[in-house]
């Protein structure tokens, strides 16, 4: 399952998703996957959240993203949840490439959610993207 946090800059999408991840990790019976672009939620998350700091790993645009994720599924049978922020840092902003990756996604995590910060007003989104909100 993918879903997505919208929202302009400043409009509180990272503690949206800091108050998931936690609810996330008192009712997992698996492993919850935060990942960020530097080191902004390091002092917000509990130590039992695995915490990714993607910029360690010289990820850049969509196709390298979702590697990485894949990659993280494939090494990680139990982790139940992964929380993504600053999405369009990573990614890049071409929406079409955004939303045909989250089509992608959905198809290799039937038992993972993966929850996603967008900075960008849902007016702006194409439907490809705006039907993961």
């Amino acid at each position: 399952m993918v879903k997505i946090i919208t929202g302009k800059r400043g409009s509180g999408k990272t503690k949206v998703l800091i108050d998931a991840i936690h609810a996330a990790e008192k009712q997992s019976n698996g492993n919850v996957v935060a990942i960020q672009k530097g080191s902004s939620l390091n002092t917000d998350i509990t130590y039992k959240v695995r915490l990714i700091n993607i910029e360690d790993y010289a990820i850049d645009g969509v196709e390298a993203f979702y590697g990485f994720i894949a990659g993280i599924l494939s090494s990680d049978h139990d982790c139940t949840d992964i929380f993504v922020d600053a999405t369009l840092k990573i990614t890049g902003r071409d929406y079409d490439k955004l939303g045909e990756m989250f089509d992608k996604l959905v198809q290799i995590t039937p038992s993972t959610t993966v929850t996603l910060t967008v900075s960008a007003d849902n007016s702006e989104l194409p439907e490809s993207v705006k039907k993961f909100a």
